[in-house]
Formats: C-alpha cells, structure tokens, sequence
C-alpha cells in the first residue's frame, strides 16, 4: 500500500505564507506605534500603558465593527487599499462620541485563500486609518479558511479602545430643547447601506465601472470613498467647546442614530435644506427613473451628506464652529432640539 503524508497546506493552509504576511504586516504597523505602546505585533497579546496623567478618573471606552457588505464593492473593482480605513472608521468614530482619544486597534481578517497582494492592500488600509485616528495597530488575527469565503472574498471585524477621563465624558445627559445641532459633511456613503446600494445595481443594471454623469471617478470608486475620520475634528471640540453630545451617523441615519443620545423627555428637528449636496446621494434615489428610493427610505439608510452630528449650547455654537474650521472641517447648523419623546422631525 502506498502511504501518502497529509498537510494543511494540501488542506488549503499554507503556514510558510501566512508566516511572510505577519512579518510584512510587523513593518507595517510601526508607523501607528505610539510611545503608550509596551509591546505590540509579534507576540499573543499586546501590552500599553497609556498616558493619565492628570485624568482623575480614566475611563477605558471600546467600539467594535465591519465593514458590512461594502466589502462586495472591493471584490467587484479590484480595490482593496481603502476599505481598512473604512473598519478603523466604523469602530474609533463610535468611540470618538463620548470625547475619548483612540489608543489602539486590532483587527480580525478571515479568508479562503491568502492572497498576500490583496491582503496586505488591505492592511495598508487599516494602518492609514490608524494613523488618522492617532491610534497605534498593535495586533490583530489572519485566518485562512478554505472552503468557507467563496474564492476572492473575505471578512473583516476591527475593535478599538480608547481613553477619556470622566469629568471629559460626552454622553448626552445635559442635552436640552435650544441646543444646536452641527453637522460634519460625510464623505459619501461611508460603510452603510450597501446591501441597498448594490439593490439598486442590480434593479437599474448600473455599471460600475463607468462614469456618470456629475462625477469623475467611476462609480465603483465613487462608492468606495472611504468613510471620513473625524478624530480631527473630535480632538479640537474637546481641548475647547466641549460638546454635549455627538452621535455617529450610520445604519439607521440621522433619524435611527440621533435619539441614541437624547436624554428623556427630548427630541430633535433637523434641516436638510442645510446639508451641503452629496451626489452620490442623490444618484443613487434616482428621482425620475423607474427604480427610486423613497425619501423616508433614504433618511432610514443612509447618512445623507452627515457624517458626525454635534450637541452644542446655544452659546458655544460659534466656538464649536470655529474650531471645527480650524482643523479643516466644514460644519453647518442644521436643527435644534426640541422638547419630544425621542423623535427626529426631518424638515
């Protein structure tokens, strides 16, 4: 009888591969260290020690997240280099809300097959969207299991942690009827709605890769702008105007997204008319043609040209506004609250 000796790499794992992408991710990654971080990539898990001085009472904030199906998007275009800012983005922009600095970030990437272009494409991703958020990639897992992603696919989960000293902490309890809502403009559809964006692909035979009118990028590239990081902007609200609350616009829009940090007996009306145009937005309700999207179902899904909402008192609005601007953002006032039971009237 012949013997034949079995391997993982015969399994679908190659172990030597996957050795060459964690030694390629280790350079990598040391442009996001900080002088918090003890010890990062390499060993099981990472140790930092952040900087509390003068804190009186730390307080740890964490954020986890994906990407959602935006990742079809990457596999139907071939580009992989943006969608790792989108997972650090979805996971430290949650965190930024309660006016916490980002510490550090781990990722989780699982696919069928190793392809080491495309996975250090992504890598170069999360590491860019590290650096933007100020916070250092200290570790993360690679996990290749063949047989359940289809071939070119794969998954990513990201999870962050910051720190933010108690009296600092933003979380909507002195919200009041009067305050001022200040928007922060999106980039586009961030990482929200996609499997209603690849809907309406589909229904309307939208071709990614061509490009339509009122843009200069295919819309396959359109609709993978990576989501904005607003630790930028976060940073210079609290060394100044601190806002009394925040709230990251994702799933849900403004409409789901805003109540979450409402106290009772508060509610909100916001001014679209406000928001500077978005046309991504308005491609894609497609007003006219014979698939649209509902105006309802567009404030439900999307972020609609807001990308982070500001709760400010009525008399730091002009401060908030100005510091925002410094840093290069471009805020608008767009609503108020309002004495309510937690909606959001949209006007």
């Amino acid at each position: 009888m012949t013997m034949q000796k079995l391997t993982y790499k015969q399994a679908g794992v190659d172990i030597d591969a996957g050795d060459e992408f964690a030694s390629a991710i280790g350079r990598m990654v040391k442009s996001t260290i900080t002088p918090e971080v003890v010890s990062g990539v390499g060993g099981f898990a990472a140790a930092v020690a952040p900087n509390m001085l003068g804190m009186k009472r730390p307080l740890l904030i964490s954020g986890t997240d994906g990407v959602g199906t935006k990742l079809k998007l990457a596999f139907m275009t071939g580009i992989h280099n943006t969608i790792g800012i989108d997972l650090v983005a979805m996971c430290v922009n949650d965190v930024l809300t309660t006016g916490a600095r980002p510490l550090f970030f781990l990722d989780y990437f699982a696919s069928g097959h190793l392809e080491q272009k495309v996975s250090l494409q992504v890598i170069e991703g999360i590491v860019e969207g590290c650096r933007q958020a100020g916070c250092s990639l200290v570790g993360g897992e690679t996990a290749e299991l063949p047989g359940f992603y289809a071939a070119g696919e794969y998954d990513l989960a990201g999870f962050s942690v910051g720190i933010v000293d108690e009296p600092d902490l933003v979380d909507g309890r002195t919200c009041k009827p009067g305050d001022v809502l200040i928007g922060l403009p999106s980039s586009g559809v961030h990482s929200n709605g996609y499997s209603l964006v690849r809907h309406i692909i589909d229904t309307r035979k939208l071709d990614i890769h061509h490009v339509y009118e009122g843009f200069t990028r295919t819309l396959g590239e359109v609709l993978l702008t990576p989501t904005y990081i607003y630790a930028d902007a976060v940073n210079a609200l609290m060394a100044g105007p601190k806002p009394k609350a925040m709230a990251h616009i994702t799933g849900g829009g403004i409409v789901g997204n805003l109540p979450r940090v409402f106290p009772q007996g508060v509610g909100a009306e916001v001014w679209m008319s406000e928001v500077p145009e978005s046309p991504v937005f308005q491609f894609l309700q497609g007003k006219g043609t014979a698939y649209s999207v509902e105006d309802d179902e567009m404030m439900r899904v999307f972020n609609m040209g807001v990308g982070l909402i500001i709760v400010m008192a009525p008399e730091k609005a002009d401060a908030a506004i100005e510091a925002l601007r410094s840093v290069g953002r471009q805020p608008f006032v767009f609503g108020r609250l309002t004495a309510g039971s937690g909606e959001v009237v949209v006007k």
